[in-house]
């Protein structure tokens, strides 16, 4: 790999630890303030709001200037979505704006491999970014239940400023406090990123024009025989890690009575899960295999059902990393493949920025749902059925649509496997 690519990984890892931690603390800001429950769900579709609201702009954003440059806006924008959080803001409406700063980072994030690297490490570089990007869900959700845990929130709020008053009173204050300067060191890093030499597509003198163009592009993807596949699935496998943060909070809180800081280190165990299943993929998966992994999606929305006859936290464990190990396995082949037609078709921000908003929009779609029920009074247990029979549903369609290509239109299917063989074996 080259130079560069490390530096990517280092700003992408912190970046990503404050997102995870910064959940944790605003999850328990909505707590401590007595908050109804629909609202501690509501954090993970805020979250992926603007990544749905902005998705035509952001990818031609991203293509506008150097991704390195990009990516320090973007941690800009979060830090500015914290401070909005401790200054009395609503933690709904600061975390959607740090959201913001994450729907502008992504395509940057992404894209820039695409840049940096040819096509036949995509595989590998995609199985590095989501293993660190694991690793930082875990160390940054076990951080963040640390940081709002009476030992380590003591010694924080103990801890004075002269001749200020910061207003920080609270562990969940506090906690959010220290993420503002974990996005300032990952925004160092971006300062450090090089120049991959591409040439820059500026952003048209009228914003709205680049909205019939990102339409294009999307209906381009969700066309293309093998894009339409790579797309659901990712798109669906996105829309259940994102809800499943809260979720095994909800569910740890139901079935175990753990608290906040208790229940992050299960989430962190259905991370490590993933990071596994990451890496194990990039190792063994090639291209042109990338569809075989798709039974696996069925697998995780028939787990996470199960996940309601577990009261006991050693079989709990085991149980999550299995969950989180299919879906490492799943996303590292289906992302790549994804990213291969996408930089094909249409350019790498702009292939990114339709991947995000169809993932975000799934999140969206599916914490709506989760919310709802929540709100309507259905238990964690109720919710995560429903969630669950949604998910193994989705998933055996999008594997009866793809077995019905290769009835309908194999020859194209098998074409582009092909150009996926070459460009990988290269």
């Amino acid at each position: 790999m080259k130079r560069g690519f490390y530096t990517i990984m280092a700003a992408q890892f912190f970046s990503s630890l404050a997102d995870n931690a910064l959940f944790v603390g605003a999850v328990q800001l909505l707590r401590t303030s007595q908050a109804p429950e629909w609202q501690q769900a509501a954090l993970v579709p805020m979250f992926a709001l603007f990544y749905v609201v902005l998705a035509p702009w952001v990818g031609a954003f991203a293509d506008a200037m150097p991704k390195g440059k990009v990516m320090f806006i973007s941690n800009a924008i979060k830090v500015v979505g914290c401070l909005m959080m401790l200054l009395g803001v609503h933690p709904l409406l600061a975390y959607a704006i740090v959201g913001l700063g994450a729907a502008a980072y992504s395509p940057a994030k992404y894209g820039i491999l695409t840049e940096l690297l040819p096509a036949s490490q995509l595989v590998k570089a995609n199985g590095w970014i989501e293993g660190l990007t694991i690793a930082s869900i875990i160390l940054g959700v076990l951080l963040g239940g640390q940081l709002v845990g009476p030992a380590v929130s003591s010694v924080l709020l103990s801890l004075d400023m002269p001749f200020l008053d910061t207003g920080i009173d609270t562990p969940p204050e506090a906690a959010i406090a220290m993420m503002v300067l974990v996005y300032m060191l990952a925004a160092w890093f971006n300062t450090r990123i090089p120049l991959t030499g591409v040439d820059m597509r500026p952003m048209p003198g009228n914003p709205l024009i680049l909205m019939p163009d990102f339409w294009r592009c999307n209906m381009s993807l969700w066309r293309d025989r093998l894009g339409q596949i790579s797309l659901a699935t990712t798109t669906l496998f996105w829309g259940v890690s994102g809800n499943l943060r809260y979720i095994v909070l909800a569910w740890a809180a139901a079935a175990l009575g753990y608290s906040v800081t208790q229940a992050s280190s299960l989430v962190g165990v259905v991370a490590i899960g993933t990071a596994v299943g990451a890496v194990v993929a990039s190792m063994r998966m090639r291209l042109e295999h990338a569809t075989l992994v798709m039974p696996l999606g069925i697998g995780m929305g028939l787990l996470v059902i199960l996940l309601n006859f577990i009261d006991n936290v050693w079989l709990a464990a085991p149980f999550l990393v299995l969950l989180g190990g299919l879906g490492g396995f799943l996303v590292v082949p289906m992302n790549a493949l994804l990213q291969h037609r996408g930089h094909n078709l249409m350019g790498a921000g702009r292939s990114i920025a339709v991947q995000n908003f169809n993932e975000q929009a799934c999140i969206l779609a599916l914490g709506g749902l989760y919310t709802l029920s929540t709100g309507l009074g259905l238990s964690a247990f109720g919710a995560i059925t429903a969630f669950g029979l949604v998910v193994a549903s989705c998933m055996w369609l999008i594997q009866l649509w793809h077995a019905r290509n290769l009835r309908v239109d194999g020859a194209e299917v098998q074409r582009l496997l092909d150009i996926a063989r070459q460009d990988d074996s290269h």
